[in-house]
């Protein structure tokens, strides 16, 4: 998802290590890293930190970046001066790269040190022609946010298939309460209703080939998705005027009870308030053939392909991924570990998202980052677009399938 824009972007060099007499003997490992706000800022200096004492030979020079700036910067590092470790996104973007070659194969810390097993939720996000092109260093969990006092009074359950969902929607309907609350005036928010219904629906494989563009939007599998979507809006499960509502300014309507769930990531949780009883439960199963596959955005480490230092920085991977530095980085985060003997922060909606990935068949990133730019532009457009005027399909899918055509030419 985007996060707001900043203004342009600062670059701050830090050196990390102390300066010692036999520093002119040193090797230097430089990281750029996109961790500006103070939460991921405290953790990562900390991974640093960490790894100097381990490795005290090593100089490190700790680069941060304003986060939005990073973004267009780090095409022009990895081209022309790279960094030997810089910070990034599964996914399309990472893929972007990779097709470029702009990133180095790293499957041998993969092989090495047994990822293979230890991070088998977040490997098919970091794998493209089998083989690994970075570390998963944290990721987090999407899923239904509900209103556990409404559930409650109402004497409903956690549903967990699509029959049972639509009983729940209906029963708070004819009791005056909106299933869904939603926020579409940023756009993205749409997009996780898509991801899911087509995850449960199509499955990974299916997901990933239509961001990749092998899979026209009018496909009938694609079409299965809206219809699925379509009978949620008839049924008026979405609180009215959505597309008013940013995502933030949709969740009182959670917590006063007049909306009993919300399909969004665990970065809603720090804003419950205490006198809510607030549960977590997965999105149902649609289709019982399909395995039950989640959106995980991962933040990721990788060594450019033009890299001066790749010792030092295959080093600073492994380190980076083993599960004692994941659980402090994640814990300071409030997200998860993606190593899977890593240590979880005493939360239950973390720890309901550790089981739930941890048993995962397998991750998409969301959709602004598993497809291209001029893709979920359009389609995030399209998915609002639809969820206002359902009976517009044929036309939306048509125009989807136009850009597509185009995109991916």
């Amino acid at each position: 998802m985007t996060m707001k824009k900043t203004i342009s972007a600062i670059a701050t060099a830090t050196a990390l290590s102390a300066v010692m007499a036999t520093s002119a003997l040193a090797s230097t490992l430089v990281i750029n890293s996109n961790a500006s706000d103070p939460a991921p800022r405290e953790a990562w200096t900390e991974i640093v930190e960490r790894f100097q004492e381990e490795y005290p030979d090593i100089r490190v020079v700790f680069n941060e970046y304003d986060h939005e700036g990073y973004k267009t910067v780090i095409r022009n590092w990895l081209v022309t001066n790279p960094p030997d470790v810089v910070m990034w996104f599964a996914g399309e973007r990472m893929n972007f790269f990779v097709q470029r070659n702009l990133f180095e194969d790293v499957s041998d810390i993969w092989d090495q040190n047994n990822l293979h097993e230890s991070m088998a939720s977040s490997r098919a996000a970091m794998t493209i022609d089998d083989r690994q092109w970075g570390i998963p260093a944290t990721y987090y969990q999407w899923g239904m946010y509900y209103n556990q006092d409404v559930f409650d009074e109402l004497g409903l359950s956690e549903p967990t298939n699509w029959e049972e969902l639509l009983e729940v929607g209906d029963t708070l309907v004819e009791n005056g309460i909106a299933p869904f609350t939603i926020g579409t005036r940023f756009l993205w928010t749409t997009a996780g209703w898509f991801d899911y219904l087509n995850l449960r629906i199509n499955g990974l494989d299916y997901h990933n080939a239509l961001m990749a563009g092998e899979i026209p939007y009018t496909d009938d599998g694609v079409r299965d998705v809206f219809m699925h979507w379509k009978e949620l809006v008839d049924r008026g499960f979405f609180i009215e005027n959505h597309a008013s509502y940013t995502w933030q300014e949709a969740q009182p309507f959670l917590y006063r009870g007049d909306a009993a769930m919300y399909l969004i990531g665990n970065f809603i949780t720090p804003g419950f308030p205490d006198d809510v009883n607030m549960g977590f439960f997965q999105f149902p199963q649609i289709n019982p053939q399909v395995g039950m596959y989640e959106d995980a955005p991962t933040d990721t480490l990788h060594i450019p392909a033009r890299a001066n230092n790749k010792e030092d920085a295959r080093k600073f991977l492994e380190f980076a991924a083993r599960p004692e530095q994941q659980a402090m980085l994640n814990a300071t985060l409030n997200q998860l570990p993606t190593h899977r003997d890593a240590e979880v922060a005493d939360d239950p909606f973390l720890q309901a998202g550790m089981q739930m990935l941890s048993a995962s068949d397998g991750t998409a990133q969301f959709y602004d980052r598993d497809t291209v730019p001029d893709m979920y532009s359009v389609g995030m457009e399209a998915f609002q677009e639809f969820m206002v005027n359902p009976d517009r399909l044929d036309q939306i899918l048509e125009r989807l399938e136009r850009t597509r055509a185009r995109v991916f030419r």
